[in-house]
């Protein structure tokens, strides 16, 4: 969003993605909004076909009207991991717009080599395109020449703090604007009537920079569709006719599909930090948890990929004890974009993602790397299908009576590794029978 106030540019905006995150039963499903659901749904669940240029539904597609605009401005959109989901999102639809723009995810942007890249182009100073006191209206004073537009896309609170938390963002000039006209964002309710979305700040802020204020109003068009499909599915939906609704008894819960006919398709993951703890005050908030270690494989054919990537930050005290690697194994670590890019290489779009709880997708999420839409977490699905708490994949392991496998990864991951895949196979193998059906087996005979 965008509020030439000491208020807000950046909206809740993201990319599409259709994923299966089942903790406590929650499946979020192409839709990007956490929604309550059973086990069983999960399972029942086709996906709708998805456009995947700019990943919405093929009934929802607004590809046919993606301009292309060339610009000498270079354009650098920067999306809090939270909003990478939400299906109303603008950030990627300008990005498929702009030849001459990039889309960069995370938080924590002090140590990243692309967008210090981004930013250090002598021929075109950065410059940030967020409110404040300091900040330089660009229609009444633009800057002469080409400039690079950082861009934050976020809540206004996500975006706030990515600022105050990131000096490389604080320390660049900021300029600001007064919207011509009220947004167009019917479909999302602003703060502020003179806040707009995140597309739509672009189109005035390009039309100072480049000139040609009319040429980028069709950077609208897939904007507009965007909003008018929307609305027409809301008022579909409210037209139906009403009716009594019966409850209808709710089918015991079961292992998913997926997991049970797809298991070419399964790889199991384990994410390790470096994470400074609550109790260090100011430094836990100065260097939140950065990723550092992060070790898969792939179930049908055993096949591992590991990567130690040298932390940014500093060590925290006892991140070598925790995750098992000593300090000089950390340090000669790779970047995160070597990482990312080998993982390119391993990942497909078809897989299916296995984790133990959300923290360690998160971490790669908020890193920038790629997640394939469909995944999993064991430890939720295994809570909702067994009805108890789970705890640790050691002690759950030892509960089913399952040893778990040999990994051929490195330090703490790997011995998590070995735990995961083990679990993976039981899921795919239907070895964990739910609690319901256990109970039927216990009844006394000639019950």
């Amino acid at each position: 969003m965008f509020s030439p106030l000491p208020r807000s540019f950046p909206a809740g905006e993201g990319l599409q993605q259709l994923h299966a995150d089942s903790t406590l039963g929650r499946s979020c499903l192409a839709s990007g909004h956490a929604m309550r659901s059973t086990v069983h749904s999960i399972a029942a669940f086709e996906p709708r076909p998805v456009c995947l240029r700019c990943r919405r539904p093929k009934g929802s597609c607004y590809c046919e009207l993606i301009p292309r605009l060339d610009t000498t401005t270079r354009v650098v959109l920067l999306q809090h991991p939270r909003e990478r989901d939400m299906p109303i999102g603008t950030a990627r639809m300008a990005n498929l717009s702009l030849p001459n723009s990039e889309l960069h995810v995370g938080v924590n942007w002090q140590q990243s080599a692309a967008l210090l890249s981004a930013i250090s182009d002598p021929q075109r100073p950065a410059l940030l395109l967020y409110p404040g006191d300091d900040a330089t209206d660009v229609a009444r004073r633009p800057p002469a020449g080409p400039v690079t537009l950082v861009v934050v896309d976020g809540t206004w609170s996500q975006a706030k703090k990515m600022i105050r938390e990131n000096p490389i963002l604080r320390e660049l000039p900021r300029f600001t604007f007064q919207p011509p006209n009220p947004s167009e964002y019917r479909i999302r309710r602003e703060p502020k009537p003179n806040c707009v979305s995140t597309i739509e700040a672009l189109v005035f802020a390009l039309g100072a920079l480049e000139g040609e204020p009319v040429r980028f109003r069709a950077l609208l068009l897939p904007f507009r569709r965007m909003i008018d499909r929307q609305i027409e599915l809301k008022e579909l939906n409210h037209s139906s006719p009403s009716r009594r609704v019966i409850k209808k008894k709710r089918a015991p819960p079961s292992i998913p599909i997926a997991l049970r006919e797809r298991r070419d398709d399964i790889v199991c993951v384990v994410g390790e930090a470096n994470a400074w703890p609550w109790c260090a005050g100011e430094l836990r908030t100065a260097y939140p948890d950065e990723l550092v270690h992060w070790v898969a494989q792939r179930l049908s054919t055993g096949e591992v990929f590991e990567s130690i990537v040298a932390p940014r930050s500093p060590l925290a005290p006892n991140t070598t004890k925790h995750i098992s690697l000593d300090a000089e194994q950390l340090h000669s670590g790779g970047t995160l974009e070597d990482l990312h890019s080998r993982w390119r290489e391993f990942i497909r779009d078809t897989d299916i993602l296995c984790s133990w709880g959300c923290y360690a997708t998160n971490l790669w999420a908020s890193s920038g790397g790629y997640l394939p839409p469909l995944r999993f977490d064991l430890r939720g699905l295994a809570k909702e299908l067994l009805k108890r708490n789970i705890g640790t994949m050691d002690r759950f392991l030892l509960s089913i009576d399952e040893n778990p496998c040999h990994s051929d990864a490195s330090g703490r991951a790997g011995v998590r590794l070995g735990e995961l895949v083990r679990i993976a196979e039981c899921f795919s193998g239907g070895r964990i029978v739910p609690q319901r059906q256990h109970a039927a087996c216990d009844l006394p005979a000639g019950t």
